[in-house]
């Protein structure tokens, strides 16, 4: 492995839950005395900083202030093709004269697999979520290409493709993993893992600073058990499903509740506020999750990987995109009841709470997957592969 300090570039889109993810391994890295530069847009550069990173400013094009996202696919599609075409010239401009070592990119960071191609430098995929696998195209990817406008899209990208840089020309294997990729999930969570290329794909589980999981959040120790409500950072537009929540949950016996609403939702909206319900707009989920009993949650995959790595008991509230997809995945895993917004009453909620946690079959299940997602090795696993490719880009024999 290499322990020469190296400059690593991560690029990134300015979606919190796609810097969350990484956040830590970016942490480890510039714990290890690498220089680490962070390309992104100001809008999550305290995020950035914190982890201690560089950050070079890469304005944004994606509607992340006011999360006011199209539910067309191959109009969100398009903004991400948007954001990487007025991105790649700032990118240049920061690394033409400083190129990094490795680079390091989210999946939405198209712009980055160009410049490191154009520059003949090694290149890591992080991706927060389930990768492709072998008919991942036949099976999933073939569907959106039949929608309006998706022929335009796809000449679009080629054409940008063809001009950028890029050896890479072809639009769906660019968008997919490139030689190598790190998947910051459980494998328990991803699709189809039998048919994943693991020469290019490895799976490292969720990364966290273990150090700070209990940092932020003291359970109070009248709680006999605690549940967090959270629907993520993009979803928590949702007065009316906590106040189900509230209804369900609120003066339940034994139980502590810590509701995160998000910075949409004003705490009046909510009505009466009990005593066993603590509400705030963002919360320490990993600490809180940690010392918890139950979980509901979005189903994004962070928080999936959240909660299979503390063995909580999770209520799915699917709420869009990939989430359905993941919902289910945890119900067939046995840990998880799915709640679909619409059927997400009072009455439905409560009874989905008391039906986890009275499972024993699920408590079981639940040990053996939090033992194989933290046997995955997580940030120190993932760094150290990132310093291994280094080594290998330096000494090609290794």
């Amino acid at each position: 492995m290499s322990r020469r300090r190296a400059h690593i570039a991560m690029v990134g889109v300015p979606i919190v839950s796609h810097v969350l993810p990484s956040h830590a391994l970016i942490r480890e890295l510039v714990a290890r005395e690498h220089r680490v530069t962070y390309a992104n847009d100001p809008f999550v550069a305290d995020l950035i900083e914190s982890a201690g990173a560089e950050l070079v400013p890469c304005t944004s094009t994606l509607p992340v202030a006011d999360n006011d996202w199209p539910a067309d696919p191959i109009a969100a599609a398009s903004l991400f093709l948007d954001d990487a075409v007025q991105a790649l010239p700032q990118l240049r401009a920061a690394y033409d004269d400083d190129p990094a070592d490795l680079y390091l990119y989210d999946i939405g960071a198209y712009a980055a697999r160009a410049l490191a191609e154009a520059q003949g430098r090694p290149l890591v995929q992080l991706s927060p979520t389930f990768v492709g696998w072998d008919g991942y195209q036949e099976e999933v990817a073939a569907h959106p290409r039949k929608l309006p406008g998706a022929d335009a899209y796809r000449d679009r990208f080629a054409r940008w493709l063809a001009d950028c840089g890029a050896t890479t020309t072809d639009v769906d294997t660019f968008s997919g993993p490139p030689a190598r990729a790190l998947a910051l999930i459980p494998r328990a969570m991803q699709p189809q893992a039998d048919r994943v290329d693991t020469d290019t794909v490895t799976f490292v589980g969720p990364c966290f600073d273990t150090r700070a999981d209990r940092d932020g959040w003291t359970r109070p120790s009248t709680a006999d058990n605690v549940l967090l409500i959270s629907l993520g950072s993009a979803y928590t537009r949702q007065p009316a499903f906590y106040r189900q929540c509230i209804a369900a949950f609120g003066d339940l016996p034994g139980w502590h509740v810590v509701l995160q609403i998000g910075k949409y939702t004003d705490p009046e909206d909510l009505g009466t506020i009990p005593p066993n319900v603590e509400v705030h707009s963002w919360v320490p989920q990993r600490a809180i999750l940690e010392q918890a009993d139950a979980f509901v949650t979005h189903a994004g995959m962070g928080g999936c990987g959240e909660g299979l790595l503390a063995g909580v008991p999770m209520i799915a509230v699917p709420q869009g995109a990939e989430q359905f997809m993941n919902a289910d995945r945890l119900v067939e895993l046995g840990v998880a009841r799915r709640v679909d917004t619409a059927d997400a009453t009072a009455e439905t909620l409560r009874t989905a709470l008391n039906d986890l946690v009275t499972d024993a079959e699920r408590v079981d299940r639940s040990k053996q997957l939090q033992a194989a997602a933290r046997a995955e090795g997580g940030t120190p696993r993932a760094a150290d592969l990132i310093e291994h490719m280094l080594a290998a880009a330096e000494n090609p024999a290794l």
